[in-house]
């Protein structure tokens, strides 16, 4: 309509040259022309009229805005939990939804303690995949171990209570005991099961080359030879990205390792979060150092969180914040989760 009232002025103004030396004519023309124009005008002012309307409407559109407004909230927390830590810390959370991460401090190195079980606890279940497939010397979830007393390190609280030469359990029974209570001497022994070499290998071919099982746990002498448990937040971010998205195990086995990973446990990702969501996590815990890496499966919206903190003053310190940071993250997750793209959480109640 626009190109319209164009033309319609350059028709007159030609028009005008043919009729000016007729009187008759011009008078004629003069009273069409006011008709003419006049309807244009008013034309053409209703529809710059209406394109200036629907400017307003065009942005109120954009909407997911809202829920923008929503992350920075939770960026800002992770910001403020960071400043006021009197320590390191990095952080990595990935929305599983649609890939959206927060990263602070995502490739720093941090001792990772027992939470470096994940890793120990993905080849186990791999070596299970390959062995479905008909390889041969893996370790397999049902394999039967006897309790020995000479596996039996500190900080064991299932082992320790077993009877040596006596009690059998499976490797999946160890791998309960290394997550649930976070058993030493069961992890050792399906380390030794699945060879270090092994788990170091399948790291290095998902790309984690910054984590590392390099000693058994409470290895002290090898922890003062500088052999440290490592890994990063962007990394581990990653490695459990990589399970949920069934890149390193198929449905059933992705299915029964998370089902081994959310057993319950002593952490601090849950703290915050109600007990009927389902966490699939590990903490780890040393001397200066408090880290907590796992899967929340908020429904509609899971995702990952880590965070590894290091060079504490307090070691509380850090626990609470891993604890602040998760529970923002669960109420992000959760509202975004519930809500419209209008920020209106829907339910039976207010359905209006």
């Amino acid at each position: 309509m626009g190109a319209s009232c164009g033309f319609a002025r350059e028709f007159s103004a030609n028009l005008r040259v043919s009729v000016m030396y007729n009187p008759r004519l011009m008078l004629r023309f003069l009273l069409a022309l006011g008709i003419l124009l006049g309807g244009y005008a008013v034309a053409c002012a209703q529809i710059n009229t209406g394109a200036n309307a629907a400017s307003p409407s065009a942005q109120i559109v954009g909407t997911p805005a809202q829920s923008e407004l929503l992350w920075q909230k939770l960026e800002a927390t992770v910001q403020a939990a960071n400043r006021d830590l009197d320590g390191t810390m990095g952080v990595a959370i990935m929305d599983l939804t649609d890939g959206r991460t927060f990263l602070l401090n995502p490739d720093a190195v941090f001792a990772q303690a027992s939470s470096i079980k994940v890793a120990v606890l993905t080849e186990l279940y791999r070596q299970q995949q390959e062995s479905d497939h008909s390889a041969t010397g893996k370790a397999r979830l049902t394999d039967v171990y006897t309790v020995n007393a000479g596996d039996l390190v500190a900080d064991s609280a299932i082992m320790g209570g077993l009877t040596p030469s006596v009690t059998r359990v499976t490797n999946r029974d160890l791998a309960t005991f290394m997550v649930a209570v976070s058993d030493n001497s069961a992890t050792n022994v399906l380390i030794d099961r699945v060879g270090m070499d092994n788990v170091n290998a399948m790291l290095t071919s998902l790309g984690l080359t910054h984590t590392r099982l390099q000693r058994m746990m409470m290895d002290v002498k090898a922890a003062q030879a500088g052999r440290e448990n490592l890994s990063t937040p962007r990394e581990m971010m990653t490695l459990f990205a990589d399970l949920y998205q069934h890149k390193i195990l198929n449905q059933p086995l992705t299915d029964d390792f998370f089902r081994v990973l959310s057993t319950p446990k002593p952490s601090d990702i849950p703290r915050n979060i109600p007990d009927d969501v389902v966490i699939a996590n590990k903490p780890g815990e040393l001397a200066g150092v408090r880290n907590d890496v796992g899967i929340v499966f908020v429904p509609n919206r899971p995702f990952v969180i880590v965070v590894m903190t290091a060079y504490l003053k307090r070691g509380r310190d850090g626990n609470d914040a891993i604890a602040r940071i998760a529970g923002a993250a669960y109420d992000y997750f959760d509202r975004v989760g519930r809500s419209s793209p209008y920020g209106r959480i829907v339910n039976e109640r207010n359905s209006h």
